[in-house]
């Protein structure tokens, strides 16, 4: 079965490069010249989504946000593509749940390098039939359905907010730096702002509640997931 990539961008020529580009890579692409129709595309069930920010009808962060809301969407990996380059416009983006965020012109090897970084399949933990559980307290983080659970409550984490919870609770009780998080869960072949981790770790907390207190910041250095409350 074919990797299928949404494309969503307002200008043709860009809809067709990237489209052109990705076919060559195996990839099946759809295309949507609006956010509207971006939306309606997602019953297509596309496996990633890149995604223009400045269009007619319904822009980029709109978009980006519906997808975040829905539990059928929420963990569909989205990029950014924009001409937009200030920090504010990426933090912007992360904190709406974005996975990535690539500025205009694309340089379309980098694109589809990043395109294949954000579709990687984990692996699952190893060991037996639930394995890929981790339980700490009342916090359950399932890492083969990306799935979170609180006192049995499902909660939605975009896929990086996931990863960055994933990564702390697997190393409780120690000081992960945000220069390690960044490259764990980002890459060292991805530029990102230093605000990155900040970012996620506030949408996590949010999502966590009361149990957000098991990530602890350590001023100037990171964050460390204290397995007891």
């Amino acid at each position: 079965m074919h990797t299928t990539i949404l494309v969503v961008d307002d200008e043709q020529d860009i809809l067709e490069l990237l489209r052109y580009n990705l076919n060559k890579e195996g990839y099946r692409v759809l295309t949507a010249p609006n956010g509207r129709e971006a939306l309606r595309l997602l019953d297509k069930h596309p496996d990633l989504v890149l995604l223009d920010v400045m269009m007619p009808e319904m822009d980029g962060w709109e978009v980006c946000k519906a997808i975040r809301r829905s539990p059928e969407t929420s963990m569909i990996p989205v990029i950014f593509l924009t001409a937009r380059e200030s920090e504010v416009d990426e933090v912007l983006g992360l904190e709406l749940g974005a996975d990535d965020y690539i500025a205009k012109p694309v340089r379309v090897r980098t694109l589809v390098a990043r395109v294949k970084k954000a579709l990687r399949v984990h692996e699952p933990m190893p060991g037996g039939a639930d394995a890929g559980v981790l339980r700490i307290g009342d916090l359950e983080i399932h890492s083969e359905n990306y799935t979170v659970k609180i006192r049995d409550a499902e909660t939605h984490l975009p896929k990086k907010e996931f990863e960055v919870l994933l990564h702390l609770a697997r190393h409780p009780d120690r000081v992960i730096s945000r220069e390690t998080l960044l490259n764990q869960i980002w890459g060292h072949d991805v530029y990102v702002v230093d605000r990155t981790v900040d970012v996620h770790i506030r949408k996590i907390r949010e999502k966590l509640g009361d149990l957000a207190a098991h990530i602890e910041t350590v001023k100037g250095v990171g964050y460390r997931f204290k397995k007891d409350l």
